[in-house]
């Protein structure tokens, strides 16, 4: 027996039956905004307690629902520059480097300025260092150590700016600890490029130490190196005259 379609007008009252009752009410449960009525001072507070028991991502919320809400309030400031902190401790440098260069550049003459250079510098450093620890297990060429040269100069910036401010001498610690990495890189970069036979890249390496890293640890082994490559190249006279430049700095 032949079914009989329903009518095209029937099923179109069925959809909109289903439709007017489906509007009624909701499939998923609305999301209730906690914060809705809070102050400024109540998400500040809020954001405080996140920060001192680890949970950096809801820190983070509070404190630019904050600056979003009250734009104006005492706190909206104070709230961007913990951001950076907030940022930093999640591990999220990208976003730490972008709310630290924000606000260096609407607040220059801002008093915590200075510890946003610091923070602005922290943030490359430890990146930086991160990077360069293994440095034996990959080529190192491969490797730019453009957090590094970053930190320090942020690190520089505060110094020469805020010389009196309570980051500056922490600063100039990790400054000395940068300047020496960077050379230990460099040398690193020389070390492959000899053990490869390209003399001349490795030369070139050698000397940027030596010319760029003075004082620094490395500047005796990088002398070293150039006189042995040298002597790979068939430069005798500039082995020598290197060798003559390491005496007269290391007599002993």
């Amino acid at each position: 027996m032949i079914r009989k379609q329903a009518p095209f007008s029937s099923i179109l009252l069925l959809v909109s039956i289903l439709a007017s009752g489906l509007s009624g009410c909701s499939l998923l449960p609305e999301q209730i905004d906690v914060t809705e009525d809070w102050s400024a001072n109540r998400f500040y507070f809020e954001a405080h307690e996140a920060m001192t028991s680890g949970g950096y991502e809801k820190a983070i919320e509070y404190f630019e629902k904050l600056q979003a809400r009250f734009p104006y309030d005492k706190h909206a400031m104070q709230a961007q520059i913990e951001t950076i902190y907030a940022y930093y401790k999640w591990d999220e440098s990208a976003s730490a480097i972008a709310a630290a260069d924000r606000f260096i550049k609407q607040h220059p003459r801002h008093p915590s300025v200075d510890y946003v250079y610091y923070m602005r510098g922290l943030v490359n450093y430890d990146e930086g260092r991160t990077m360069l620890s293994d440095i034996a297990l990959t080529d190192p060429a491969t490797r730019d150590p453009k957090a590094m040269r970053e930190a320090f100069h942020y690190f520089s910036k505060l110094v020469t700016r805020f010389p009196q401010s309570k980051y500056s001498e922490d600063a100039r610690k990790r400054m000395l600890f940068t300047r020496n990495k960077l050379a230990e890189h460099e040398l690193h970069v020389a070390k492959f490029y000899m053990d490869r036979e390209a003399y001349v890249a490795a030369s070139k390496r050698a000397n940027y130490v030596i010319e760029n890293f003075q004082k620094t640890p490395v500047v005796r082994d990088a002398l070293l190196l150039l006189v042995d490559i040298y002597h790979k190249m068939g430069m005798e006279d500039l082995a020598a005259d290197t060798e003559r430049v390491y005496a007269a700095n290391y007599p002993e």
